[in-house]
């Protein structure tokens, strides 16, 4: 995924279906700079992480 999707996707109300590693995931914001994202896991909320967005994979 490319840096301006992720932060569409971030920005939006609508949930989207985006997984990490094959796991179903929540964007929370996007580093425009650095072009990663920080997420979490959609059953794990607790368990936040910092991604390069390219790893993201919309379906």
């Amino acid at each position: 995924m490319n840096r301006q999707r992720a932060q569409e996707i971030a920005s939006s109300p609508v949930m989207a279906n985006v997984t990490y590693n094959g796991t179903p995931v929540y964007i929370q914001n996007v580093d425009e700079k650095g072009e990663t994202a920080r997420i979490y896991p959609l059953d794990q909320p607790e368990n936040e992480q910092e991604v390069s967005v390219n790893e993201l994979i919309e379906h």
